[in-house]
């Protein structure tokens, strides 16, 4: 009688291999999360080799912003002299703000050419990466590239804008002097500073779109609170106000870097006119801002363009 056939044992069922398992046979092979962010040192060389891209982009946004105008790069120069005319009539002569202020139309437009620089980086932050989602999600490079290259177009812009400033100052009797060598150290806190802020902006936008809506309102407050046309001194110096607002206003930073340039480029607005520490201030500001700012939007490297 033939031997029944032996059983045969079911082959052993392999569980699925782990996540674990599959991360640690990954790193086994050198393979890397896509997009994953890179260690703060390498992100800073990374950014540094596409020094080149960043003056590039920078130059070809500026070049690009007017080219439909029929007065092209002229509007760099006029829409800060048609803020200015039209601030100098409503608060110059309406509200009486130029009383008391010697100077008071190179005082003004100092001031505005300067907080332009300051507004317009924001406002460009905001669309730094959604303005250019499609370069983010078809190319490979430290994202923090579009922020920096569009605060460097806005510092192009206002160095371009320098020329007729001068000018302006030079009509009304501020002639170049010494003190215009300041003008260096000035711009490029204020630069460090509206990079750091471009870069802050550029990621919450880019996480909550609607920031892109309100900023136009908090830079219209910021504005208002800052000395673009007013003196601060002179509000600051009545005793009529708190002193934590007072200190308030006197360390708004787009107010210190407006003040230390009217210092630099206007001779009756002399050193007695600003707040105390005043260079301590502008330089915290661009190291608290520049430094920070970076840190914060390299944080979020990962998250750009996805979703």
């Amino acid at each position: 009688m033939a031997k029944p056939p032996p059983a045969v044992e079911p082959a052993p069922v392999t569980a699925p291999a782990s996540v674990t398992d599959l991360g640690a046979l990954a790193a086994r092979h050198g393979l890397t999360v896509s997009g994953a962010r890179p260690s703060l040192p390498v992100y800073v060389r990374q950014l540094w080799s596409r020094r080149h891209f960043v003056t590039a982009f920078a130059t070809a946004r500026l070049t690009a912003q007017y080219s439909q105008a029929k007065l092209g790069q002229i509007w760099q120069i006029m829409t800060p002299l048609l803020n200015a005319t039209v601030y100098y009539f409503i608060f110059g002569v309406l509200l009486r703000t130029k009383d008391g202020v010697p100077d008071f139309i190179p005082f003004l437009v100092t001031g505005v050419f300067i907080w332009t620089f300051t507004s317009s980086s924001v406002t460009a932050g905001t669309r730094a990466i959604s303005g250019n989602l499609g370069l983010v999600r078809a190319l490979h490079f430290p994202r923090a590239a579009l922020p920096v290259a569009l605060a460097l177009q806005q510092l192009q812009q206002l160095l371009f804008s320098m020329g007729a400033l001068a000018v302006i100052l030079v009509c009304f009797g501020q002639y170049p002097g010494p003190g215009w060598l300041l003008v260096v150290p000035v711009l490029a806190l204020q630069a460090l500073f509206n990079t750091g802020l471009s870069m802050i902006v550029a990621r919450l936008a880019a996480r909550t779109p609607d920031i892109a809506q309100l900023t136009p309102f908090v830079l219209r407050t910021w504005m208002y609170v800052s000395g673009v046309m007013w003196s601060v001194d002179k509000v600051v110096g009545g005793g009529r106000l708190p002193h934590a607002v007072a200190v308030a206003l006197e360390c708004n930073p787009a107010a210190v870097y407006i003040d230390l340039m009217r210092f630099a480029l206007i001779d009756s607005f002399t050193d007695s006119r600003l707040p105390p520490h005043i260079w301590a201030v502008a330089v915290g500001w661009a190291l608290l801002v520049g430094v920070g700012g970076f840190l914060f939007f390299w944080k979020a490297e990962e998250e750009y363009g996805r979703g």
